[in-house]
């Protein structure tokens, strides 16, 4: 494991800062998220303490908020099949090799969608869900890169109280 972040390795210069910084924050999450809840059990994944969302959610979230946030990116709207993964995202049973898998799919996605992205006019209007709300290209990769940050937090936290139970 790197003891340096992505933003301080110098790599990605090929890509402009914003998408730059997105590209660092998806390796950082990728990163932390091995580090710090890679050893949990199938179990420990799913496990709810004081009904918190397990981190089993919060990878699933973020892999497939990934996709949809970087579709609204592209000026498109979501699928029928996007929605149906969304409402599936608090499903108990996720196995750790199935969540990581799913977050190195989402992630290798991402990042070539970034790249595309990365080149465009970032302040190109964008809307967003159902009802169409205001933003821009730019403000959409900067969501991606703090939505992201925002769920690894959560579940590095949720795995370390699940660490801790196990130890007693």
């Amino acid at each position: 494991m790197p003891t340096v972040e992505p933003w301080l390795r110098g790599i990605e210069p090929d890509v402009p800062g914003v998408g730059r910084a997105v590209l660092h924050a998806l390796q950082l999450a990728d990163e932390d998220l091995r580090k710090w809840c890679g050893n949990l059990s199938d179990s420990e994944v799913n496990e709810r303490p004081a009904g918190m969302a397990p981190v089993a959610f919060h990878i699933r979230h973020l892999a497939r908020s990934l996709d949809r946030l970087l579709t609204y990116g592209e000026g498109r709207s979501l699928s029928e099949e996007q929605r149906a993964a969304l409402r599936t995202e608090l499903d108990p049973g996720a196995t750790r090799d199935e969540l990581f898998a799913e977050l190195s799919a989402a992630l290798a996605d991402a990042t070539a969608r970034v790249r595309a992205l990365a080149s465009c006019n970032l302040e190109e209007p964008r809307t967003v869900g159902s009802k169409r709300l205001p933003t821009t290209l730019g403000g959409l990769l900067v969501h991606v890169a703090d939505h992201t940050q925002r769920h690894v937090g959560q579940a590095i936290t949720t795995a370390k109280i699940v660490a801790s139970m196990r130890s007693g």
